[in-house]
């Protein structure tokens, strides 16, 4: 189940099932779960934790040093969970101490080809990322977000769950959850209502969420949105969790093209 070619440490921990191909590098403080395949070339280093049924295509590049110039070679940590696909070129870095000192991905993510997660993000589960999205340093994104192809995500920004975001935004600012983001750079432009569908939300719920969206995306003022959604609340919890996500964003979150709030 490990090729010949392929260069494991002694140290490394391996459990059952796992395959590895020709001219992987695999170090010393590296964990595969079971079942896992790493395909040719790839290269896992650092304090790197791979969960069970993972799928690591061809010259991925996982648990490096982060690219941050104040990082000093301390001990920090990559975790992955189970049945995540990564696919060609992707590069993961492991996190910092400033940071939580861990970078943090999920279960059942689709990471596609030359994708970049920087130090200490954390990404939820069942997440995708199309081809050459990244996320700066200490991102973090929601479950079952999805980003488009070429997203530029700034560091310290938040995407919500359920988020989506389309080719080539690129965003400064946190993008609250079931919404969706769009240009270079991102404006917040309504609910994700195709992919809320998809996953069972209902009618009423996706309403409710747009309404939030009108007061406290698209309103002018953010105080006066929020108690406009207070009984919405009570009835939806995406609406509650909307609500949190916006009074604690210390960044700011994407507004529309038209208005901005004054508070």
């Amino acid at each position: 189940m490990i090729h010949a070619r392929a260069v494991v440490d002694p140290g490394a921990r391996i459990e059952d099932g796992v395959q590895i191909g020709p001219f992987a590098v695999i170090g010393p403080g590296v964990s595969i779960g079971k079942g896992s395949w790493i395909g040719p070339h790839v290269v896992i280093t650092g304090n790197t934790r791979i969960g069970e049924q993972c799928k690591i295509y061809q010259f991925a590049s996982l648990g490096e040093a982060p690219q941050d110039l104040g990082y000093r070679d301390e001990v920090t940590c990559l975790e992955i969970g189970d049945r995540t696909v990564i696919r060609e070129y992707v590069t993961i870095s492991r996190g910092t101490p400033k940071g939580g000192g861990v970078t943090r991905v999920g279960s059942d993510n689709l990471i596609m080809a030359y994708v970049h997660v920087a130090h200490d993000c954390q990404v939820g589960n069942h997440v995708v990322f199309s081809n050459a999205a990244s996320l700066a340093g200490h991102c973090q994104v929601g479950d079952q977000a999805v980003l488009g192809g070429f997203t530029l995500v700034h560091q310290f920004c938040r995407i919500g769950a359920h988020a989506f975001t389309s080719m080539g935004s690129a965003l400064n600012r946190d993008l609250p959850p079931y919404c969706m983001a769009s240009g270079n750079y991102a404006r917040a432009v309504g609910i994700n209502r195709i992919g809320l569908r998809r996953r069972g939300f209902s009618g009423d719920t996706i309403r409710a969420l747009h309404r939030t969206f009108r007061h406290l995306v698209d309103g002018r003022d953010r105080q006066q949105g929020l108690e406009a959604v207070a009984l919405l609340a009570q009835a939806h919890p995406e609406v509650a969790d909307f609500m949190a996500f916006v009074q604690e964003s210390p960044r700011g979150i994407l507004r529309t093209a038209r208005r901005r709030f004054t508070g």
